[in-house]
């Protein structure tokens, strides 16, 4: 079956690329993919297929495919919306939606799971047990697709589940994995500080919300240098600082955003604990009142050691001609929503190279300028067919 699913694949690479053009010509913003949805439900009308749509707070769709005989029920996810960026990249099929833009790559996770679920549908005969395909919106803006899908409760069936994530880090024909914390968790955070303004002249009589303010960005920098382990990762980014006034007065309020990043669940708490002190010494010190918005976004991305080791041999094995390197990646500083899945069921999320050919130093994900070597997409459709299938043989 191995052997004719990746012919099938290799036949049909051409309309991989098909697909993930139009998908890149025709971009949508977080829980706004109503047309990209629309898409994706019209490709398997008319297939022996379950389609659920409309799963979670958003667009997701969920496509079930029985398999001929029994066995375990796996799941594969991509995502498929965009980002508020405007497209710089030189392509024939660039964005035609002004300000947004396919930067991450979700256009060709969605092209090759459509071609390859097609493929093992053509193959369910051979199948053994129920394969799940997972179409997740607003994977990019919080609070994401991911956690309203697994708390819808159509997932609770899964014995374990896999995805990939397309990375500018090595050349297309390489494919990264990484065991335990692999990507990071994130938080968002707004601290809006109440002073008591006044004249320039006349300081004593005030409460300055800047003076305030700067004393938290500044303090705040030391929760990652003096109170996480130096052996883990955290990163506490101001992004914004709304203290703009007049020369001669002193502000009554300013408002401060930021992020922030750790690497697993422990780091996480320190950061949280910290991170709220330092806001009630804020306001004993200077007189003020903060009122914090403190929201854990995505947790950290913890690949299941058992299955990634699995996803790493089995792909190992695998003498391809398209397949060319298997190795291990670092640990990463992204965030992605996939952390919620495998918070509930083991599985494995695996990273494709996609490094366009000539380049030495690619645009990150992202970037406005972001662009792919459209190998990479047959690429990650049989490096993930391959996994499936070799997960449901075996015993």
């Amino acid at each position: 079956m191995k052997d004719e699913l990746m012919k099938m694949l290799e036949e049909r690479e051409d309309e991989m690329i098909e697909i993930r053009r139009h998908l890149h010509e025709h971009p949508e913003l977080s829980f706004q993919e109503e047309k990209t949805a629309a898409y994706i439900i019209d490709f398997y009308k008319g297939k022996d297929v379950e389609i659920e749509t409309n799963v979670g707070n958003g667009h997701g769709i969920i496509v079930t495919i029985n398999g001929t005989l029994p066995g375990k029920t796996v799941g594969l996810r991509a995502d498929f919306d965009a980002l508020p960026i405007h497209e710089e990249a030189n392509v024939p099929f660039k964005s035609v939606n002004e300000g947004v833009m396919h930067a991450c790559g979700h256009d060709a996770h969605t092209a090759y799971l459509l071609i390859l679920a097609d493929c093992l549908i053509q193959l369910k005969d051979q199948i053994k047990g129920t394969i799940k395909i997972i179409h997740q919106h607003a994977e990019e803006q919080p609070p994401g697709g991911a956690k309203s899908i697994v708390d819808s409760g159509k997932l609770d069936d899964l014995e374990a589940i896999f995805g990939i994530h397309i990375l500018p880090l090595a050349s297309s024909g390489t494919v990264g994995y990484h065991s335990g914390y692999s990507f990071n968790g994130r938080t968002y955070f707004k601290l809006k500080v109440q002073g008591l303004g006044g004249h320039g002249s006349s300081p004593h009589k005030a409460n300055d919300a800047i003076v305030a303010g700067a004393y938290f960005v500044t303090a705040v920098q030391t929760v990652v240098s003096r109170r996480v382990d130096p052996m883990n990762s955290g990163v506490v980014t101001i992004g914004s600082f709304d203290g703009k006034g007049s020369f001669n007065v002193i502000k009554d309020n300013i408002e401060i955003e930021g992020d922030i990043r750790y690497s697993n669940d422990a780091t996480q708490n320190v950061i949280d604990k910290e991170v709220h002190r330092i806001v009630k010494g804020m306001e004993e010190m200077f007189g003020v009142t903060g009122e914090l918005t403190y929201t854990p976004d995505y947790p950290p991305l913890y690949n299941d050691p058992e299955l990634t080791t699995f996803v790493a041999d089995a792909l190992k094995e695998v003498k391809d001609n398209d397949i060319k390197k298997v190795k291990e990646f670092p640990k990463m500083a992204p965030s992605d929503d996939f952390a919620y899945y495998l918070e509930k069921i083991p599985g494995s999320y695996f990273f494709i190279g996609c490094t366009p050919k000539g380049v030495d130093e690619p645009y990150f994900n992202h970037h406005p300028k972001f662009d792919i070597d459209e190998d990479a997409i047959l690429v990650a459709a049989k490096s993930v067919g391959q996994v499936v299938v070799s997960y449901l043989d075996r015993e």
